[in-house]
């Protein structure tokens, strides 16, 4: 019985690299030698115990790597061939994916987690690290692969690559989702890796003043080169009254929430138009409250759109051709590499957010 080495959520606060064994695949599935991933600010969520996984789940949801098997349904694809997948991995059945939202399966398991026994506990598409063991691991079982793997372009890194599977995804439909016009002035809200990938986005999108807003100098001096023409420290400026300020008092047309907090979710709807987007990107861990002026008392013709990380093959290959097109660099993003060993460590580094770490690389081999 092969085994394989594997993070995997044992408690709140507590994350362990365990031996497990080197999962079987079905005739739809792959089975994919992971040669990098890295951790997302939502596995510090399941970290934390923010977001409820089963104890032993094997966590993370952004691969790159090599086919090591293929299931006898799986036709285009040859093993050792070089893929990623999406970190959310939909199967296309649902009436949801197909209905054009290529994140959602229509699942919704009604009594889990902390919603309680009347709630919902939102997976849509999302298995890795969620439904199913994930990423931070030798290996993975990618389900359904016939719609989600997607083989990097040669000439492409591991590294170059490796935000395409979720923050690149999450932070271009965020900016999709802000319907973003030419011309349009933007504020994205927090310069973490997925505000960074929105402040991208908003530049290809047609943006013409993009101000970025966070709390970290280096963050925001990243922000800058991803395409921000204005940055603002929150901890040196009332945010909102600068942004009203930069756009004569009008509002901005669209803003974009990446970091899922109150405050942010709040000051991105202070600064919008009248008729103006607020795009979420955030995954928040505790309800939101609306402000009534914010809002306008709901006659402002505000809308608020909420993503999930769109996923299949044809998002990651558009995704990859940015890259390869050298329209965005997203190399400055990686700031720190660990072995599979060292991911306790790694793990204590990102939750921490020391020494401007943004994203790590993980590398099991």
């Amino acid at each position: 019985m092969a085994m394989m080495r594997a993070a995997v959520f044992v408690e709140p606060g507590r994350i362990e690299l365990v031996d497990k064994v080197v999962p079987d695949i079905g005739p739809n599935d792959a089975l994919i030698r992971i040669t990098t991933t890295t951790i997302c600010g939502t596995d510090i969520h399941i970290l934390k115990g923010e977001y409820p996984v089963a104890q032993g789940l094997t966590i993370g949801h952004e691969p790159v790597g090599v086919i090591e098997k293929l299931g006898s349904a799986v036709t285009g694809y040859r093993e050792g061939q070089r893929v990623i997948a999406g970190a959310i991995c939909p199967n296309f059945n649902s009436y949801a994916a197909q209905d054009g939202v290529a994140s959602q399966d229509g699942s919704y398991l009604i009594g889990s987690g902390r919603c309680g026994a009347h709630g919902y506990k939102a997976t849509a598409g999302w298995r890795f690290g969620n439904l199913i063991d994930g990423t931070q691991a030798d290996y993975v079982l990618v389900p359904d692969a016939q719609g989600n793997l997607a083989p990097i372009p040669d000439g492409l890194s591991d590294e170059q690559v490796l935000m395409c599977p979720d923050i690149m995804s999450t932070g271009f439909k965020g900016a999709e989702n802000a319907h973003i016009r030419i011309g349009d002035v933007v504020a994205v809200f927090a310069q973490g890796p997925i505000g960074l990938c929105a402040t991208a986005g908003a530049r290809l999108q047609g943006a013409a003043l993009i101000i970025g807003i966070d709390g970290n100098d280096h963050r925001l001096g990243i922000a800058k080169q991803m395409g921000a023409d204005v940055t603002l420290n929150f901890n040196n400026c009332d945010v909102v009254e600068e942004v009203m300020k930069l756009t004569g008092g009008r509002g901005v047309d669209a803003s974009i929430e990446a970091l899922g907090t109150q405050g942010t979710f709040e000051s991105a709807l202070r600064v919008l138009k009248p008729g103006g987007t607020l795009s979420s990107l955030g995954v928040y861990s505790s309800d939101l409250t609306i402000p009534l002026a914010a809002f306008a008392a709901g006659l402002g013709d505000h809308k608020i759109n909420t993503a999930l990380c769109p996923g299949g093959k044809e998002r990651m290959r558009r995704l990859m051709n940015i890259v390869a097109s050298g329209r965005a660099d997203f190399g400055a993003l990686v700031t720190h590499r660990f072995a599979l060993n060292d991911i306790i460590a790694a793990y204590d580094l990102f939750a921490n957010q020391r020494d401007g770490v943004l994203k790590v690389a993980i590398t099991p081999h």
